[in-house]
């Protein structure tokens, strides 16, 4: 099936981390997998929709959250009540949404209307990711002078959180054979993008 996407989300803290001790106790909503990992160094994870997060983090309900990207998050209006932006959003380095279509309907189809829907995802992705770069700079540099600071997650963090990915990923493969397969695929096709992302790119600190 077709599917659309956007851009990872990032994530808002009323105080910064600035180590591992800093997850304990701390009351956050976070989704999924990275859910479980935040909750293995400590965090207490809820899961709440958007349309709440603003209320839940003035009342102090929680004491974080990750939601969606910059230019969508300072709409929500999170900016004017934590301020701090935590990058980069290493749980979910890409979310892929997708539109599904009842596989009979999608069978009687025509091949030029499965072409039809095909492009137009393939457009909803390219357009998103285009625009979504070309807004965060802007959105980010205004933070500060609304009192936001936006900045990387300590590197012995960003390691920890790395290593209890991984275990999660090991637990969830061995308690689910369709994630399993996933799994490996995804690493599999990573190993031998590595190959091309070594040669083909500058160095990140050029």
């Amino acid at each position: 099936m077709p599917s659309c996407a956007a851009l990872s989300d990032r994530n808002w803290y009323k105080a910064p981390l600035e180590s591992l001790k800093d997850y304990e106790g701390l009351k956050i909503r976070f989704a999924g997998l990275g859910g479980k990992v935040i909750q293995k160094l400590g965090a207490s994870v809820t899961m709440m929709p958007g349309g709440e997060l603003f209320q839940a983090l003035e009342k102090g309900t929680i004491d974080a959250t990750e939601f969606s990207l910059p230019v969508i998050d300072q709409r929500l209006g999170f900016d004017k009540v934590v301020k701090f932006n935590l990058f980069p959003g290493w749980h979910q380095p890409f979310t892929a949404q997708y539109m599904l279509v009842n596989k009979g309907i999608w069978d009687g189809l025509g091949d030029d209307s499965k072409a039809l829907v095909r492009n137009v995802c393939m457009a909803s992705v390219v357009k998103g990711l285009a625009e979504s770069e070309f807004l965060e700079g802007a959105v980010i540099a205004g933070f500060k002078e609304k009192g936001v600071t936006a900045q990387k997650l300590p590197r012995e963090i960003l390691e920890k959180l790395k290593a209890v990915t991984e275990e999660v990923l090991a637990e969830e493969s061995a308690n689910d054979a369709d994630f399993k397969r996933v799994y490996e695929s995804q690493q599999a096709f990573q190993d031998l993008y590595r190959v091309w992302e070594d040669l083909g790119y500058l160095p990140a600190d050029m």
